[in-house]
């Protein structure tokens, strides 16, 4: 774990710094595949930097709500900047829906405006397990088995970079179809949708900080069940012919 790194006096929180990198390597990535789906290079930047300042508000609110106790006892924690205090799926849920209303009110194409914007979460996917990496965040359950690694006083499974390779390995699956234009608009984001819950609710198994409901129900598997159905049922409806939103040209 490198939570800081220092280079000479100046010292560089390693998680902020991973995030940042992921979503410029993700806007590079997205501009030059917007064009193919009809947003300009100047909506892909407001949409992102608005998705981006909703989304860490509500990934800080989300993760808030899960742990209240703790935020009343020092609620100065509100207003820090370890990355590890967010809730993914809180922040995509809002950042998502702050760009869905700037999209209405610009009157952007709304299936083939998500499938512009799914680099950018794709890559940002793995800045956030490279963050995880970084800070010690996200940690796993305690374990016996012969790849754990020491953290925080124990022997745990290395969620973090289950969590890194499971980025890894979406981002691989859909490089083809980012490049793909004769498929149903909505196609490549509801694709991503369906595989980052779908690994959600492998990786959030082997988590050691997982929020319980419900007396034992793990919170974001709840989510990730929720928004892996949604996905699939979208899919479904996009591969009938003559339903859902039109095909893309090349």
């Amino acid at each position: 774990m490198l939570p800081t790194l220092q280079l000479g006096p100046l010292a560089i929180q390693t998680p902020g710094l991973m995030l940042l990198l992921g979503l410029w390597l993700g806007l590079s990535l997205a501009e030059k595949i917007a064009s193919k789906r009809g947003l300009s290079g100047d909506h892909l930047y407001n949409l992102t930097f608005i998705g981006l300042i909703v989304g860490l508000a509500g990934a800080r609110l989300g993760y808030v709500f899960q742990f209240l106790d703790a935020f009343v006892q020092s609620p100065l924690g509100l207003f820090s900047l370890n990355p590890g205090l967010l809730d993914p799926f809180s922040g995509f849920a809002l950042g998502l829906l702050s760009m869905l209303v700037y999209g209405k009110r610009k009157n952007l194409p709304f299936w083939p405006t998500l499938d512009a914007l799914t680099p950018v979460l794709a890559v940002l996917m793995i800045g956030v397990a490279l963050a995880h990496v970084a800070s010690g965040e996200a940690f796993g359950a305690e374990t016996s088995l012969p790849w754990g690694i020491d953290l925080w006083g124990t022997t745990r499974h290395p969620a973090q970079f289950y969590e890194l390779a499971a980025g890894l390995l979406i981002l691989g699956i859909l490089i083809r179809p980012m490049n793909a234009t004769a498929t149903p608009a909505g196609t490549l984001f509801l694709a991503f949708l369906a595989l980052a819950a779908g690994s959600r609710l492998f990786l959030e198994a082997f988590r050691g900080d997982s929020a319980l409901i419900l007396g034992g129900i793990r919170a974001a598997q709840l989510a990730a069940w929720a928004i892996l159905a949604a996905a699939l049922a979208g899919l479904d409806r996009l591969s009938k012919p003559g339903e859902g939103a039109s095909h893309q040209t090349g």
